[in-house]
């Protein structure tokens, strides 16, 4: 059975989010992309919904950007992760470093964008 895996992003990376669940495809991974991107991600409904899909999935790849730092639905989405167990692991898009990583992320696994690094990681879920 593909495991399942939760993507979080900030907003303004949406195309990035895109090409990276793009590449998945072409690649044939043998794993299942999900996320909740939405524009608002404020409301109890939301989080409540969120909570249930990341609980539901065996792992959380962050993508790390430059708008990570200041987007406060991913940075709900690392903290909701944390809260439940879920393995996570951090990915460093293209330009982007450890100076672009949310203090939520301190002490987690980060790497940079590979098909090698992220199915190191969903194999070993």
């Amino acid at each position: 059975m593909a495991k399942r895996i939760f993507t979080s992003f900030a907003i303004e990376d949406v195309r990035i989010r895109d090409l990276f669940v793009g590449q998945a495809r072409h690649e044939r991974v043998p794993y299942e992309l999900v996320d909740m991107s939405v524009k608002e991600p404020w409301s109890s409904e939301w989080k409540t919904r969120c909570r249930t899909k990341i609980k539901g999935c065996d792992g959380v790849v962050i993508l790390i950007s430059k708008h990570l730092k200041n987007a406060d639905g991913a940075i709900w989405e690392i903290k909701c992760a944390k809260e439940e167990g879920i393995p996570i692991l951090g990915v460093y898009m293209t330009g982007c470093s450890i100076l672009d990583t949310p203090d939520e992320m301190n002490g987690l696994k980060k790497v940079n964008w590979t098909w090698a690094n992220i199915a190191e990681f969903v194999n070993g879920l």
